[in-house]
Parts: structure tokens; C-alpha cells; sequence
């Protein structure tokens, strides 16, 4: 399979920077926060929940073997997207399998790549961010994002992926015009079948933008305690 790559639409780079262990982007128009970061923020209490239901050190192991599958399932669609032949070489045979769940995704709907691993800001959601693929799948231009699971998803469990989705779109829309519409996340399960959910983007900016103007008045210094 070769993938066709319009690069009209290539970005400039962003250097990042950690700001009180959170990652920053430094762009043109300032030092923002990580979409994700901000995102992640509004989740941190159920996993803190989570880590003390299984244990610290149980909670830790999960947490490095996702991080590293998810790492290498990313490198894996990113190479393979990209039309390198030896995309696989030097990966774990298991993350090379749960790349090939979502594979024949790949080759049945992504007509077109405008981007791999794109980074983005936007200075009217005052965010930055790095989204795995813009393209077009299925003839619609969208946000594509890889994930990978444990166990399957409910479509009422992700709304952070599609909110995160949602900001990428309006990111890219800022930088180049393009209008993206859909979000599109393909899911690797462990031993399961693959996933695949596609949404709005308009469906999910307004609660992306109210949780990125909370998370401002959380961590302005106006909000922090006087020493």
C-alpha cells in the first residue's frame, strides 16, 4: 500500500518546554499548554482513584506497558503511513500485532495524508498540540488519532479523545483554512477486535474550549495562593 501525501499543508515546527511538569509549546503568538495536558487535568481525580483501587505498584507496571505499546503502536502507523517499507522493523511482535488491528483501516480509508505526527496551535484556543494525522479518510477531510486499550471502549468513555480531536481540527483550520469536520480514532484492543468511532468536531469544541478557559482561571496566578 502507498499512501498519497499532499504536503501544501506542511507546519512549522514547535519547540516545547515543561512549565511546572507540564508541557508547553512555544509558538509565534506565545507559550501555550499542551491540549492534551489541559484535557488530562480534568481526568486526574479518576485516575488517582484508579491507582489506589489496584495498588501503586500495579498501577505503575500497567502505566509503563501501555506507555510503551502506545508509543510503538504510534511509531508504527506514523512509519507505515509514510510509506516506509520496513516500518516494522525493531518493535515487539505483540505491538507489531496490535498495529495490524488497525492496519486494514488504514488501507481501506485514508485516500490521502496531509500530515503525520502535525504540530498545531491556536491562538484563539490558546492551546498547541501534536495530532498523529490529518488526511482524508473516506473522502472527508479529518483529524485521525491512534489509540490503543486494554479492553474496549464505550463510545461515552472517550469524550476527551473527541474533545482533543475537536481542538486539532480548529488548530489546523487556524493555521492553513482547511476546514476538518470529523474525528476520526481507530483503537488497537488487546486481545480483541479493533475500534473505530468518528464524530463531529462541532459536537464536542464547546466543552473542549469551556474546560481549556477553566483549566486558565485553575493556573493563573491570580488563582494561586499567596505565600
Amino acid at each position: 500500500m502507498v499512501f498519497i501525501h499532499n504536503n501544501k499543508y506542511r507546519l512549522q515546527e514547535l519547540e516545547t518546554e515543561s512549565v511546572n511538569g507540564k508541557r508547553h509549546y512555544i509558538t509565534p503568538e506565545g507559550r501555550y499548554p499542551s491540549v492534551t495536558t489541559v484535557l488530562s487535568f480534568f481526568k486526574a481525580q479518576g485516575i488517582k482513584e484508579w491507582r489506589k483501587r489496584v495498588g501503586e505498584e500495579e498501577a505503575k507496571r500497567i502505566t509503563a506497558r501501555a506507555t510503551r505499546r502506545g508509543t510503538s503502536v504510534h511509531k508504527l502507523a506514523e512509519d507505515y503511513l509514510g510509506n516506509k517499507a520496513d516500518y516494522a522493523e525493531g518493535h515487539m511482535p505483540k505491538n507489531v500485532e496490535s498495529f495490524n488491528q488497525i492496519r486494514s483501516m488504514l488501507d481501506e480509508n485514508v485516500e490521502e495524508v496531509y500530515g503525520l505526527e502535525v504540530p498545531m496551535y491556536s491562538k484563539y484556543l490558546r492551546v498547541a498540540g501534536r495530532t498523529d494525522c490529518v488526511g482524508v479518510w473516506n473522502g472527508r477531510p479529518s483529524i485521525i488519532d491512534f489509540k490503543t486499550s486494554l479492553k474496549p471502549k464505550k463510545r461515552e468513555w472517550i469524550d476527551n479523545y473527541f474533545e482533543q480531536g475537536s481542538c486539532y481540527a480548529v488548530m489546523f483550520e487556524e493555521r492553513t483554512g482547511v476546514v476538518i469536520n470529523d474525528i476520526v480514532i481507530a483503537i488497537a484492543v488487546d486481545n480483541s477486535e479493533p475500534q473505530l468511532f468518528i464524530e463531529k468536531r462541532d459536537n464536542y469544541i464547546k466543552s473542549a474550549i469551556e474546560k481549556i478557559r477553566r483549566y486558565e482561571e485553575i493556573h493563573s496566578p491570580k488563582s494561586q495562593p499567596s505565600v
